[in-house]
């Protein structure tokens, strides 16, 4: 079994070798450390890390910044850790898509669940996210094909049947989509 990989981002270097000390007993592996938030944003984009843990105040590039690109980019869980327990950055941390927040000074028995919680929310929102695109393609390409039928069906008098199997039937011997063959149909370069 791997261990969970992590990314910190700690602008105090003592609080950010405490945590890599903290985190490497529990047996999480730390595959990046920086104290910005840019660059702590580029070393998950190439490390791809289960989860970065981050300070909300960093120089240059917030954490709070740092954790929506990443979330956009759906890079990473990301925990947020701060010195701050104010209920508004907390609500800003929320809505940056951070998964769980630690106030400083920490322990592990606050991180160890605060990650695992992070690690696993992270990963439900990634599979309904994938889901949704393959609904959203899907009904996509039958709304082309569906098109793409009833031009046939006006335009050269094919039955929905025929119109459906013609379709089909060159997206198979093109080995291209469906998407593919009614896209070129409704732009007139295909037709039976």
């Amino acid at each position: 079994m791997t261990s969970t990989r992590l990314v910190l981002a700690e602008d105090e270097p003592i609080i950010r070798l405490d945590l890599r000390e903290t985190l490497e007993e529990e047996g999480y592996e730390i595959v990046g450390e920086t104290g910005d938030g840019a660059q702590a944003i580029e070393l998950v984009r190439k490390f791809r890390p289960d989860v970065a843990i981050l300070d909300i105040k960093m120089p240059g590039t917030d954490g709070l910044t740092a954790a929506k690109v990443i979330i956009e980019e759906r890079l990473a869980a990301v925990v947020i850790l701060t010195a701050f327990s104010q209920r508004e950055l907390i609500e800003q941390a929320r809505d940056a898509g951070a998964l769980a927040y630690v106030v400083k000074p920490f322990h592990g028995g606050e991180l160890v669940p605060a990650i695992e919680l992070a690690r696993a929310r992270f990963r439900e929102l990634v599979a309904l996210a994938e889901q949704t695109d393959s609904l959203t393609e899907q009904l996509e390409t039958r709304k082309a094909v569906d098109r793409a039928k009833g031009l046939l069906m006006d335009r050269h008098g094919l039955s929905e049947g025929d119109s459906f199997r013609f379709i089909q039937t060159t997206a198979m011997s093109n080995r291209t989509s469906m998407k593919d063959v009614a896209a070129r149909i409704l732009a007139g370069d295909l037709v039976p």
